[in-house]
């Protein structure tokens, strides 16, 4: 039984080297031991059903995942997709829980950019190059720094002290900002004057190495210009709902869909008799986190019966939103 692991970026096989991600929906089958990953292009028609319960997907570390020894349900309104327990032992050896100090892998420090005024720092395994930054939606970033582990740790703190700079921002803050995004060159002039002002920052770490400015921008990536200006906005699903639409773009870990929507009946004075007509077929983004751990099957019908919030809810662009906050930083 293969259960959905949520959103995954993968790197693509063509396009500028192979240096370019596909946004896809992972899989995990704890009686084969095994994970796969289906993509998720613009043009794609998906059409599935929620089925059974949602289950806690166990711990995935050193590239294995252990499945949750209690298979455990879960809250299908969260988009957490472990146990306390599982979880509990996932942050035993965290980096992002600071519970993995000695890590000797190098990491950079980044700075990312959500929309004016939105922009963060973090870091991540160098390793893992610009994933991290594709995984949570930046619509783009740029190279601060490399080093040790603890020097990245506080070149991110000094940044958060002394210029005020988050190292998060919640789900609707981003939703929002991408709705009145700049042109590119202004996110660019924005990102390099961060840049410029953390590197005159005193105390900067002797051992991370500085990185000279170069923005990456994901517009293109993330299909951007293809989001139209009125989107809704997806519930939670639950078991037996269905979804069936076609994707627009993905972002991070949302994905925007034109949705197939459940026929309406017209009141009177809107259609002779009030007869039965078709749905709107409007687009709506979904959180891929909130179908972790469920298994999805074939849809039997031709609509989307998960229920729909016309217009994104959460507008502004302050901090997070309860119960979803930012994902996991590594």
């Amino acid at each position: 039984m293969w259960r959905c692991t949520g959103p995954r970026w993968s790197r693509s096989e063509s396009g500028d080297a192979g240096r370019r991600y596909v946004q896809g929906l992972g899989w995990y089958c704890a009686e084969r031991g095994a994970e796969r990953v289906s993509p998720l292009p613009a043009g794609k028609v998906l059409a599935f059903s929620v089925r059974g319960e949602r289950r806690c997907l166990g711990v995935r570390r050193g590239g294995r995942r252990t499945p949750c020894p209690y298979a455990a349900v879960l809250d299908g309104a969260s988009a957490k997709d472990q146990c306390p327990s599982c979880a509990g032992l996932d942050r035993s050896r965290s980096v992002a829980a600071d519970t993995m100090a000695d890590d000797p892998r190098p990491y950079a420090v980044y700075l990312a950019y959500f929309g004016p005024g939105l922009l963060k720092v973090g870091i991540t395994a160098v390793e893992r190059g610009s994933a991290r930054l594709v995984e949570q939606g930046a619509v783009a970033y740029a190279w601060l720094g490399r080093g040790p582990l603890m020097a990245a740790r506080r070149a991110e703190a000094l940044l958060g002290s002394a210029l005020a700079v988050p190292d998060r921002f919640g789900k609707a803050a981003k939703r929002a900002a991408r709705r009145v995004l700049p042109s590119a060159s202004e996110r660019a002039a924005e990102l390099s004057q961060l840049h410029g002002r953390a590197r005159e920052l005193a105390g900067w770490p002797e051992t991370l190495e500085p990185v000279a400015f170069e923005c990456v921008d994901h517009a293109e990536l993330f299909g951007l210009d293809r989001i139209p200006a009125e989107v809704a906005e997806l519930g939670v699903p639950e078991a037996g709902a269905e979804i069936v639409g076609e994707v627009v773009a993905g972002v991070g870990a949302d994905v925007y869909l034109r949705l197939r929507r459940a026929p309406v009946t017209a009141g009177v004075g809107e259609s002779p008799g009030g007869q039965v007509v078709s749905g709107d077929t409007g687009v709506a983004v979904l959180d891929l986190r909130v179908l972790s751990g469920w298994v999805l099957g074939a849809a039997s019908g031709a609509v989307t019966t998960v229920p729909v919030r016309e217009g994104e809810a959460g507008r502004g662009v302050g901090g997070g939103e309860g119960g979803a906050g930012q994902e996991g930083l590594f």
